[in-house]
């Protein structure tokens, strides 16, 4: 359990970092318990897609979940289920490279840079490391993938979420 306090005062301090200063349009902040308390292992954010993509006018869902070996082990990165995305299982689980431990990871990271990874990932996905098959879709036909991320797009419009 020594692992934990070390966790623990990393992700206090990145909450307080992110206050500070978070990239224009994300939200990221612990989970909320119910019994009023903060839960430092899981974060409820909110990534914009990006200005002049398919993805603009969205406000996407994510959560962040950090084991007690943070920031040595990276957290799990999750849109809701069945999200629309080469590199998303469809379980939610983001496939990008700095949240492999045994690929890009390293405990440098911050939970900042997580973020605009995963929005950039967005609009420019990873072919070579398919999660599911909207891979296909994407490659075969831009058209119908085109469209099937507008219509996520729109389920997720940012006036929605606020």
């Amino acid at each position: 359990m020594a692992g934990c306090g070390v966790a623990a005062s990393r992700l206090a301090e990145e909450r307080k970092s992110w206050r500070k200063d978070h990239p224009f349009g994300f939200v990221a902040k612990p989970e909320t318990k119910e019994d009023g308390s903060t839960n430092l292992f899981k974060w409820k954010c909110l990534l914009p897609g990006k200005e002049g993509t398919l993805w603009e006018g969205g406000l996407f869902p994510l959560t962040l979940e950090f084991s007690n070996d943070y920031p040595a082990k990276p957290p799990k990165a999750k849109f809701p289920q069945d999200f629309v995305h080469p590199n998303v299982f469809p379980e939610g689980d983001v496939c990008l490279s700095i949240l492999n431990p045994t690929k890009g990871w390293r405990a440098s990271i911050t939970v900042r840079q997580i973020l605009v990874g995963v929005q950039e990932l967005l609009d420019e996905p990873n072919i070579a490391d398919p999660a599911n098959g909207v891979y296909e879709t994407y490659r075969k036909s831009r058209k119908v993938y085109d469209q099937m991320i507008k219509e996520q797009t729109k389920k997720y419009a940012a006036d929605k979420q606020i």
